[in-house]
């Protein structure tokens, strides 16, 4: 069975409460060139009243109705996240919220022959959740349609290295047969996994080691960021070779001939590091070609290059760091030094730079949202080129998505023919639209307590209107969230 599948549209939502960097800055002394630099302009917080189920429910929302779907055709509404926090139910709280949603503006329920999967793995859990939607649509014989939504919550101690790297929103995509935006190579996805032990974990005994279970349920990490860096251009590296196996192609030359790329995007310089190191492990693994033009690269470093070959083309044991207590080891450092001097010349630029570049500037200000960053970045930048007019119909895109611990997959994408039509409704920009600027009181009493003075009300899409206490023999519904929706 061999069918078309990819996806058609996207809507975002993001909560309304910004902080920005430049204030951030100012209240903690941390340089405001080099954070806007590295990770961005602001990022949003989730308010009181808000969780990853209502974000998730206030995007799938916006997303049926901007693109007119029929709720009757949804066979398959999956969410990827890892900031869910009830251990039992997954997304059919989001489908009892749409239900409830959609009958008040007079429309019928999602079908009740519907798959509701929730999919876990750090910030991969989303990307799982599209795959394993567009295998349901390559498969299934009636005329369905899928929803997946990337939702979740990124925060971090106060004081901490990941502080300014917070964010929360969610992304939903509506996937079909067919589709009228992005076509999905689905034979061709390349998949690569490690386990790393301790580069990003949320294990829920930390709490309790800790004694710090607050009320609103602050699900901060355990992380180690200089080896948290080396997991992820390891494992990105990993997956695009098994892409580049599968599609039979030679790196430099598909590389050259995408019309974009995007990335998980844990902040701004990330993804940009990682493209531009893929692209010289490519080199690497190729013929006279492509080897005279690393040997060219290596040369204007003064690195000797047989030694960065021999090093491209090795597959160092990350785990070992953590078994030899050495973490902030670098496994490429040749590779690295090269990347420096590379990061200085035209290609640079040219290559990974321009190919970036599309919605870069809006994920400046939403911060890093896990499984919503890689979604959120398509969605912004298919929308920027669609109101550019960025001429992408037929040209290839490249998205890759990771997830600490680790895992990553490498998806190739077409633009159809008629791509604008359905880029344009995304809304994402409008999605970022309104938004109450923070105070330092109000944000650090937000983070560390879940509430604060002066926050003004979501005005739209989903909110907690209630959680349950009741604990008897009768009737239990302690710790169950209640739902209503804003208009």
């Amino acid at each position: 069975m061999n069918r078309e599948v990819g996806i058609s549209g996207f809507a975002a939502y993001v909560p309304p409460y910004r902080v920005s960097l430049e204030d951030w800055c100012r209240w903690t002394g941390a340089p405001w060139d080099k954070t806007r630099a590295v990770v961005g302009h602001s990022f949003r917080m989730r308010g009181p009243r808000q969780s990853v189920y209502t974000m998730a429910g206030s995007a799938a929302m916006r997303l049926i109705e901007q693109y007119g779907i029929d709720p009757d055709r949804i066979g398959f509404l999956g969410l990827g996240t890892e900031s869910s926090t009830d251990n039992s139910a997954g997304a059919v709280i989001v489908k009892g919220m749409l239900d409830d949603g959609l009958r008040a503006r007079g429309l019928p329920p999602v079908n009740r022959y519907c798959e509701v999967p929730e999919i876990k793995h750090a910030c991969l859990g989303g990307i799982y959740a599209l795959k394993y939607a567009l295998r349901y649509l390559a498969l299934t014989d009636d005329d369905r349609c899928a929803i997946v939504i990337s939702a979740d919550i990124a925060e971090y101690a106060r004081g901490s290295s990941g502080e300014p790297t917070q964010g929360a929103g969610a992304v939903a995509m509506l996937l079909e047969r067919d589709p009228k935006l992005l076509s999905v190579n689905l034979s061709c996805i390349g998949s690569a996994s490690s386990y790393r032990a301790v580069d990003f974990r949320k294990p829920v005994l930390r709490n309790l080691i800790r004694n710090q279970l607050n009320r609103h349920f602050q699900d901060l990490p355990v992380f180690n960021g200089k080896y948290s860096t080396t997991c992820y251009l390891d494992e990105t590296l990993h997956a695009l070779a098994d892409m580049l196996r599968r599609l039979n192609v030679t790196p430099p030359a598909y590389y050259h001939g995408l019309g974009a790329v995007f990335m998980h995007r844990p902040y701004h310089r990330m993804p940009l590091t990682s493209f531009a190191l893929s692209y010289l492990f490519g080199l690497a693994h190729e013929s006279d070609t492509g080897l005279d033009e690393l040997n060219a690269y290596c040369q204007s470093a003064g690195i000797d290059s047989e030694a960065v070959i021999a090093e491209m083309r090795s597959s160092p044991d990350i785990l070992r760091l953590v078994r030899e207590g050495n973490i902030n080891e670098e496994v490429y450092p040749l590779s690295m030094a090269l990347l420096k001097d590379f990061r200085a010349g035209h290609v640079f630029n040219e290559l990974v730079t321009s190919k970036m570049s599309l919605g870069s500037e809006p994920m400046k200000d939403i911060g890093n949202v896990y499984c919503a960053a890689l979604p959120a970045w398509m969605a912004a930048g298919l929308e920027e080129a669609a109101r550019d007019g960025v001429d992408l119909a037929g040209r290839d895109i490249l998205a890759v998505g990771y997830g600490s611990g680790d895992a990553a997959e490498a998806i190739p994408m077409t633009l159809t023919d008629n791509w604008r039509d359905a880029a344009l409704r995304i809304g994402f920009m409008e999605a970022l639209d309104l938004w109450q600027s923070l105070t330092r009181s109000q944000y650090e009493n937000l983070h560390d307590d879940g509430l604060a003075q002066g926050l003004e009300e979501p005005d739209n899409g989903f909110v907690i209107d209630a959680v349950g206490d009741a604990s008897n023999p009768a009737f239990s519904d302690e710790g169950i969230e209640y739902y209503r929706f804003v208009e």
